[in-house]
């Protein structure tokens, strides 16, 4: 089966029946929640949005965290927010996010992509979790993102069905991003293991190899050289080059 790749302006991609494509474009246990002050032993912390804003107020290291795509960031977010798309959320944490004792104060568009988030987040150790629900309730500042230097994203075609990956913040993703905006690459990639399609890519990229368990929908590269696409868990050392996300990739 061949899956090919390629850079774009914002063009769709255009692919026959059994392609994967890829293009990048410049567009930029669950866990129980309280209310009231405090974490639980065995939960985040739901907060309403006026005590946000005035947690938002205090100088306390807090951080802002919107999980929507870039795109919607750039197109308008409280201002000091960072955006870690929930779909890059898995098993490792952000590097935004290296203090596992920090206040976190998490929203998204309409408050189901940040509950994924902050359980997520929880789940990983992060001891002061806040969700807030979403930015369609606020009632504070928001500010829009100049795009004079537009973010890349990895749009991924199956048949018919367009997707969008969230790229990994590490120099092998820039590397695959920049590569793909100039020219297409044709990739044929075969099934391995039962758990992953891989295939050569025509150059070698920078390696940021870490032991990483692999969720459904994860792109990694591999030895340099190779460009696989997980369809279930495999823990190895490998690089993460993007993330399809979990609501996308189960449609």
């Amino acid at each position: 089966m061949k899956y090919v790749f390629w850079g774009a302006g914002i063009a769709a991609a255009v692919a026959a029946v059994c392609v994967i494509a890829f293009l990048i474009i410049r567009q930029y246990s669950k866990a129980h929640i309280t209310d009231g002050p405090g974490n639980t032993e065995n939960s985040y912390r739901q907060i309403s949005q006026d005590e946000a804003k005035r947690m938002m107020k205090q100088n306390d290291g807090h951080i802002i965290v919107d999980v929507r795509t870039f795109e919607e960031y750039d197109g308008g977010h409280i201002p000091g927010a960072v955006c870690i798309p929930n779909e890059s959320i898995s098993k490792e944490p952000p590097e935004e996010l290296p203090d596992f004792d920090q206040v976190i104060l998490i929203y998204c568009r309409s408050g189901r992509r940040s509950k994924e988030a902050a359980r997520k987040l929880f789940d990983m150790g992060y001891k002061n979790v806040c969700e807030f629900g979403g930015i369609i309730d606020w009632t504070g500042e928001t500010t829009v993102t100049d795009n004079t230097e537009p973010r890349a994203a990895l749009m991924v075609r199956i048949g018919e069905k367009t997707l969008c990956a969230a790229l990994e913040n590490n120099s092998s993703a820039a590397e695959f991003a920049e590569k793909l905006s100039f020219e297409p690459i044709t990739v044929e990639m075969s099934d391995y293991g039962n758990f992953e399609k891989v295939g050569d890519l025509p150059w070698t990229l920078t390696r940021n190899d870490a032991v990483i368990t692999t969720k459904p929908g994860d792109i990694i590269l591999y030895q340099g050289d190779k460009i696989t696409i997980y369809y279930d868990e495999n823990t190895y050392s490998f690089t993460r080059l993007a993330s399809i996300g979990a609501s996308e990739w189960s449609e």
